[in-house]
């Protein structure tokens, strides 16, 4: 493992220790970055887009900027707990809550992360096909491109070739001024939380916004993220401005995204059963062929980007569970099992994804609010090992963290139940 400290900066003799401290900050950014871009994953982009189409400018743009603060809590624990235990988070419960948890944890995460990678699928299909790659194509290069990353050598690679993958994102804000919102309905959702319209599944749209924010992978990502990089405890300080960094980059874009969502609002009849392609296809009638072909690329990039996260998370997960060898500075050779849950992971979606007639922008709002639900658990054992001492030490969690955690918490379990009961209601 390469350990990344201020003494790895000797050999440069560099006595600013402000110059020195941006170096170090520039080499640690990174997991945390990465962890919040994959959440403007496909999926959530198609869900970002639908809800824009569906509610116009309205409570989503502040509800999304205020979850960036969920967000910040969760990836901050997940943070400061791999890097003070150097163990990964499906490793701990093993260790401290036994087996049948541990695999709890590890199937769960496995079969969401499938879904959600479906939904990546689905987008980076879509985006290709705007230009005119027949369906099946599309599925197959999207495929080559996710396996190829792990054909680079070491984790320092790896994790720039995706930073670079997320600067892409920044399309979908090129796309928004394209939009020209309606300045005078933004700043009246922000004083008045009001929606267009009327929707019976209200709730639903809302339960998927809170699910993107939070998805069960990223807490297992993150952590194993940081350690694989060498990062240590010292570097705590570090690794929250790469997180801050991360949530600011991701609400920004995800704002951006609804907006390009309200240019088709009320044009399209049924849209939780349209696919992507036909979204887009939409977008670039509706505002020109240059946007659609920005929108293509935009979605492509992010569904190539969490695709790769996700899988990490899910190849993390299992090699840590089951003691294999689990490093991205190991080769394939020396990591059969870990880059086997890799490959075998994006095959099993890729072929979901060929599935004709899937009722694919539901399957991914659906993917979203199953992410919420499943978060509450991994969430609660996050509090628990963030507050042991035997584990945190001096970086346990302080009165006001546990606070915060708290409230997260308690406000994810509420609108779980909420969301529940009013489905059956329903």
């Amino acid at each position: 493992m390469n350990q990344l400290n201020e003494s790895s900066l000797d050999g440069f003799n560099i006595d600013n220790s402000k110059f020195k401290f941006n170096i170090l900050l520039l080499s640690l950014v990174g997991p945390g970055v990465l962890a919040a871009m994959g959440d403007n994953d496909a999926g959530g982009i198609i869900s970002y887009c639908v809800t824009g189409a569906k509610f116009g400018v309205s409570l989503f743009i502040p509800l999304s900027i205020c979850l960036s603060i969920l967000t910040y809590t969760v990836q901050e624990m997940s943070m400061r707990l791999g890097t003070v235990s150097q163990k990964g988070f499906i490793a701990l419960i093993g260790e401290y809550y036994g087996n049948f948890w541990m695999k709890y944890h590890l199937y769960t995460l496995l079969f969401q992360n499938i879904l959600m990678l479906t939904t990546e699928f689905m987008g980076m299909t879509a985006g290709l096909i705007v230009i005119g790659v027949p369906p099946w194509m599309g599925t197959v290069i999207s495929l080559g491109f996710i396996l190829s990353i792990i054909t680079f050598s070491g984790y320092l690679k790896k994790e720039r070739i995706a930073l670079l993958m997320g600067i892409l994102n920044m399309v979908f804000v090129l796309i928004a001024f394209m939009v020209k919102p309606d300045i005078p309905s933004m700043v009246n959702a922000f004083v008045n939380w009001n929606y267009h319209g009327y929707s019976h599944n209200l709730l639903w749209y809302i339960a998927a916004i809170v699910g993107n924010s939070v998805a069960p992978w990223m807490i297992f990502f993150q952590g194993s993220a940081y350690i694989d990089k060498g990062v240590v405890a010292e570097h705590i300080h570090l690794g929250r401005i790469d997180i801050r960094i991360g949530c600011i980059v991701q609400v920004i874009i995800a704002v951006c995204i609804i907006i390009s969502g309200t240019a088709l609002f009320g044009q399209i009849v049924n849209i939780e059963n349209a696919g992507p392609a036909l979204v887009i296809k939409a977008l670039a009638n509706h505002m020109g062929k240059a946007a659609g072909i920005l929108f293509a690329v935009g979605i492509f990039n992010a569904g190539l980007l969490a695709s790769i996260t996700i899988t990490l998370s899910s190849s993390w997960c299992a090699a840590e569970a089951f003691k294999w060898p689990h490093s991205l500075n190991d080769k394939i050779s020396e990591a059969p099992k870990f880059y086997t849950v890799y490959i075998g992971s994006v095959i099993v979606a890729a072929c979901v994804v060929l599935i004709p007639n899937l009722p694919l922008n539901y399957m991914a709002l659906a993917t979203q609010v199953i992410g919420g639900l499943l978060i509450i658990p991994i969430l609660i054992f996050l509090v628990m090992f963030t507050n042991k001492e035997e584990i945190m030490g001096k970086y346990k969690n302080s009165l006001f963290v546990n606070i915060r955690a708290c409230i997260v918490t308690v406000l994810l379990i509420g609108a779980a139940l909420f969301f529940i009961c009013y489905s059956l209601i329903s």
